[in-house]
């Protein structure tokens, strides 16, 4: 089963399994990660599941579409680069092992 390393502000790290095809938001809420908050239910209607790719693994997730885009302009928090909504990264077995780095806050 694909891993994936969630890291909070502070540095605090989590790693839990990870079902393939799963959203990083499904994972994240599944495994209650409280810094995403998902308000719209992973149907990319707002920004509240915000996530910042760790750069090793950035090329292998890609960057946000227009349309992500246009939403991240509405985070509460920092865009950066590697910013990315944790409901339109499809997780992978490729993806194993990779690390995600979250936001302060999501609102």
């Amino acid at each position: 089963m694909t891993k994936i390393a969630f890291v909070t502000a502070g540095g605090s790290k989590t790693e839990v399994p990870a079902q393939d095809g799963d959203s990083l938001m499904q994972v994240a809420l599944e495994h209650g990660i409280e810094e995403i908050t998902a308000e719209c239910g992973g149907a990319m209607m707002c920004s509240t599941c915000h996530v910042y790719i760790d750069d090793a693994w950035f090329a292998k997730v890609g960057a946000a579409p227009e349309e992500e885009l246009d939403l991240l302009g509405f985070a509460s928090c920092e865009v950066r680069d590697n910013s990315r909504l944790s409901c339109q990264v499809k997780v992978s077995s490729e993806l194993d092992g990779m690390v995600v780095h979250l936001p302060e806050s999501q609102v």
